[in-house]
């Protein structure tokens, strides 16, 4: 599996152009989050739950920092499970929302990797995330996609079928859609972890700098219904 994902990897990096350096984080001292601030659960794949990361490296933690030091106060819970499939996700869909302790404002929907990476059939990945993002719509939670590419060298007929379910589901579904979630780190091995699957805490600062005013951008959006 290790060797098929580096395949996998190269060859999507390959076909992406490195997004340009952003400026450097806010590093000062984080303000107060107020204790009515909305939350934004990120329900994902590895690539939420911060894999091989120090506490507070991963994605979830360093997007709230990002957006309360540039005045949108936030709390972003992490949900996040390594090696989760879209099938394992929208089977703990359910549980996960029912535990929170306040209701999100925004679900952060990050998954499909694991699914291209083990060649399911794509049909079954969109089926899956429909079904996680028509279930947010009954309880009237909005969400934003944060999407995934398959490589190239998984062949035509996948990459035709893959690539389009993204924002597809977005359209269908009325979810902003950040189209390719590695694209500032994908092929530069600086930003990435010795498996070039996952960002390193500077790969995470990267894609936090491409991704932020997106989110941000949704959670006024969602805030304001």
């Amino acid at each position: 599996m290790r060797r098929l994902a580096l395949l996998l990897l190269a060859a999507l990096a390959a076909c992406s152009k490195p997004a340009p350096a952003p400026e450097a984080l806010q590093t000062s001292a984080a303000p107060a989050i107020p204790a009515d601030a909305p939350v934004i659960l990120a329900f994902g794949d590895s690539l939420y739950a911060g894999y091989r990361l120090a506490p507070g490296e991963g994605y979830p933690p360093r997007l709230e920092a990002a957006l309360n030091a540039a005045g949108t106060p936030v709390r972003v819970v992490n949900a996040g499970v390594s090696g989760d499939t879209t099938a394992a996700a929208r089977e703990r869909l359910a549980f996960t929302l029912d535990n929170q302790k306040v209701k999100p404002s925004l679900v952060l929907v990050g998954l499909g990797g694991n699914d291209m990476l083990r060649g399911l059939p794509p049909a079954e990945t969109r089926a899956n995330l429909d079904a996680i993002l028509t279930e947010l719509d009954k309880r009237q939670i909005p969400a934003m996609l944060t999407g995934m590419l398959a490589a190239p060298n998984m062949g035509k007929d996948y990459v035709s079928a893959f690539n389009p379910i993204y924002p597809a589901l977005a359209t269908k579904h009325k979810a902003p859609l950040v189209p390719f979630f590695l694209q500032a780190v994908i092929g530069n091995d600086a930003l990435m972890l010795d498996d070039h699957i996952h960002p390193n805490a500077e790969g995470v600062n990267r894609i936090v700098a491409a991704t932020k005013d997106d989110v941000a951008k949704a959670l006024k959006a969602a805030t304001a219904r």
